[in-house]
């Protein structure tokens, strides 16, 4: 989800379209909370990690 949000971002400030780049961003900030929720070792959608 993080390198989905990366490359929709990109894709947006290159090609100029703002929805690709507003979706990349929240994309990207839910991808970041998950990763960091996974680490510290909360369970996520039913599992221990997220990766």
């Amino acid at each position: 989800m993080i390198v989905l949000g990366i490359v929709l971002l990109i894709i947006g400030v290159v090609v100029g379209i703002p929805i690709l780049y507003t979706i990349g961003i929240i994309l990207l900030l839910i991808g970041l909370a998950l990763w960091i929720l996974g680490s510290m070792g909360h369970a996520v959608g039913g599992r221990r990690h997220y990766f």
